[in-house]
């Protein structure tokens, strides 16, 4: 499933329905008129787009709709996306431009850490 195809508009309307979710069509357009501006059509329409590519479930009563897609599938393939489009494929050109641009606390840096360790116990028994 190619998810990082989700426009911007389609994301914003997915990240009210996991932090929605079980939500009727109408709740999601009250929502999506509070917090972007949108008027109910625009919310519809993405609504529909997002349930003929089978990424929502639309089910009566009320057009109560749910993901069916994770929220962690979306930002893992966003981020495979990004830096192959942006980083040649690179996680480490990736995140020597984040370092570049963003302070990291030392517990995130321990998580980090915590992290590469795990993908090189991963790899070491793979070998």
């Amino acid at each position: 499933m190619a998810l990082t195809k989700l426009n911007n508009s389609q994301l914003k309307v997915m990240e009210l329905i996991w932090r929605m979710e079980p939500v009727t069509a109408k709740e999601l357009t009250l929502a999506a008129a509070q917090e972007y501006g949108w008027n109910k059509n625009t919310t519809y329409t993405i609504l529909k787009s997002l349930v003929e590519r089978e990424y929502v479930s639309r089910q009566e009563p009320g057009f109560l709709c749910t993901a069916l897609i994770k929220k962690e599938e979306v930002r893992q393939s966003r981020a495979k996306g990004l830096i192959h489009s942006m980083f040649e494929g690179s996680a480490t050109m990736f995140l020597a431009a984040f370092f570049q641009e963003e302070k990291v606390s030392p517990q995130e840096l321990e998580q980090l850490q915590a992290l590469i360790d795990e993908q090189r116990k991963q790899n070491q028994e793979k070998e």
